[in-house]
């Protein structure tokens, strides 16, 4: 299974830890944004992600949102939700699907909510892909 995973940059060792176990369960990630998460940026480089985070999206099966998330974020739920990827907004908390902090987009029936520990979402993750039937790519190596 192709997955991206999208939030803030606050999130970037949450973000690892669920590619990290997704990986393990044999699972592809489609592009790793955190490796480029650092203070010297310049509008180049910023142009460059922008092109290899779209296209993880695009590649990606699954997209894996975890709350609370950034601007880019949201811009990663909107594209997977306009290509029909399959899509998990992940929270910690029910706060975060709270009336002051959702979004209306949260609230279609195509975005799979969870809220719980990380391994419990993870699990979800695996449990609904692997009853659904999700396309799979294969791995390129």
């Amino acid at each position: 299974m192709n997955f991206y995973v999208g939030s803030g940059m606050k999130n970037c060792e949450l973000v690892t830890y669920y590619a990290e176990k997704l990986i393990e369960k044999g699972w592809h990630q489609t592009y790793d944004w955190v490796k480029n998460v650092n203070e010297d940026v310049s509008i180049d480089d910023m142009r460059e992600y922008a092109k290899l985070e779209k296209q993880g999206v695009a590649d990606a099966d699954v997209v894996v949102i975890l709350l609370p998330a950034g601007r880019g974020a949201h811009i990663e739920l909107g594209m997977a939700l306009a290509l029909r990827k399959k899509l998990f907004l992940c929270a910690q908390t029910e706060n975060e699907f709270s009336l002051e902090n959702t979004v209306a987009f949260y609230e279609l029936p195509s975005v799979e909510k969870l809220i719980g520990t990380k391994e419990e979402n993870i699990a979800e993750i695996i449990k609904v892909t692997s009853q659904t039937k999700c396309k799979v790519k294969e791995k390129t190596r």
